[in-house]
This record gives C-alpha cells, structure tokens and sequence, in this order.
C-alpha cells in the first residue's frame, strides 16, 4: 500500500496539517458561475459519481454536493480530511493510487490542488477510475494582481515559496497534453471575496501551505507585514469589511479511448 505521508510534498504535509483551521476561515468561496460549469461543462447531476481529488476540508466540496451527484473526497492530509464535508464518502488517499475501482466515476475534480501532483502517474490514476467518456475539471481561485495591494500582498507571501508547486508558476501545465485525455478548454470568473481582513486577508496567507509551514517566529513575522500593509492601504485601513478581487480559472478534458 502507498505510503500516504511520504507521497505528498512535505510542505503540503506539514503545512495544511497545521494550517487546516485558517484554511477553512481564510479561503475563498466560488463564484456562482462554477455551479453552471459543473453542470453544463462537467455534466454533473443526479446519478452520477464525482472524486473531489485533494479535497482538503471540503471548500469545493460542498459546490459537488449541490449538483446532486454523489460525492467521494480524497484527500492524504488527515488534519484536512477530518474537516471534509458531513455525509460525504471520504478516504484517505493520494492521486497516485486513489482508493478506488476501476471505470467506478463520471468526473474528478481538483480543486486548488492538481499543481500538487501534475503527472503522469497521476493523471493514469484520474483515468483508471473515470468512466469512458468521464470528465476531468481542475479549478483555481487566484487573487486579482491587476489591483495594487493584492500585488503587494502577494510579494510578502511569494518570497517564502522555496520549491513549494503552486498554480501561479505554471508548471503544472508541462503534465499536457496527455494521451488519456482530449484537448482542454478553459473558462474564467471573477470572483470577490468579502469579509474580515483578519479573515479574508491575514488567514487567508496564513493558509498558504508554505507559511503555516514556516516556524512560528517566521509566521508571526509574515502576518504583522501583512497587517501592517492593511493598515498603510486606503481602502482596508479601519474597514470592518473588505473585499480581496480573484480570478477564478477552469480547465476541463474529457478521457478519450487508450
């Protein structure tokens, strides 16, 4: 049996294992598009089954269920998983060797998670369990870097990344094309996060894999720049409520005959 913990980045391991409550308050929702995207593009209703793959502690999870197809989440991270959605199924698991039959689905999603395993053992893992004709999404939420302070926030965070895959560096996209899967097409959504500054702004990075998983000192270093940047913006600076811009972005394929 694959080892769950020696098969996923250490900074994923370690990270989300201790940032999983700042997950949950500091990340996004979806804009109210994606449920179309499901829908019309993933095909997602009644009747069918979906792996929420890197489910974490069931952020997008939640938007599946609504769909009304049945719900598997796998997620390898135990401090996550022990979050995930009430009256899911959930495993513990990794995307090179998901806990599940062959031919057994209709689509997998990832959800802010597929730059963590984009590869072939992966991806021959996706197709193994899909349906002919299943679907494959991946989806990211972004922060908008168009606007001046969500640059600068940015710039604190990013200088901590180390070797740490993530979705902004692209790289994710060398695992493509792939012969399990058709072309890919890609949609984008605009999205506005509102809430708190502590929330949407401060655990927000505090849930970053590669800061939770910074030693405490570090961690307290990065969330006084960040606070310290809300109190030099204009339109943060004594706001009860603000709004971080996203962009969200949407891939999918559909798994052709091998």
């Amino acid at each position: 049996m694959t080892n769950v913990s020696s098969s996923i980045h250490q900074t994923a391991a370690g990270g989300y294992a201790v940032g999983a409550d700042f997950y949950t308050k500091g990340r996004p929702d979806y804009p109210g598009e994606v449920s179309e995207w499901l829908r019309d593009t993933l095909g997602l209703q009644s009747g069918r089954v979906v792996v929420d793959l890197g489910a974490g502690s069931g952020k997008f999870t939640g938007y599946l269920v609504r769909t009304g197809a049945s719900v598997i989440a796998v997620e390898p991270v135990p401090q996550m998983l022990a979050q995930a959605w009430p009256d899911v199924i959930s495993h513990l698991g990794t995307a090179d060797a998901i806990p599940l039959p062959d031919g057994l689905v209709d689509a997998v999603v990832c959800a802010q998670a597929f730059h963590w395993f984009a590869h072939a053992g992966a991806l021959s893992e996706m197709c193994r369990v899909l349906k002919p004709g299943g679907r494959l999404g991946l989806i990211w939420n972004m922060r908008d870097t168009s606007v001046g302070w969500v640059k600068q926030l940015n710039a604190i965070v990013d200088r901590y990344e180390g070797d740490t895959p993530r979705y902004a560096n692209g790289d994710w996209k060398k695992a493509f094309p792939y012969a399990g899967f058709g072309p890919m097409q890609t949609e984008h959504f605009r999205y506005g996060h509102t809430g708190a500054p502590e929330d949407v702004i401060v655990n927000r990075v505090r849930s970053t894999s590669f800061i939770a998983a910074l030693p405490a000192d570090e961690e307290t270093k990065v969330v006084a720049e960040v606070r310290a940047l809300i109190e030099a913006t204009p339109e943060l600076h004594g706001r009860d409520i603000v709004t971080t811009p996203y962009v969200t972005d949407a891939y999918s394929m559909v798994k052709v005959a091998g």
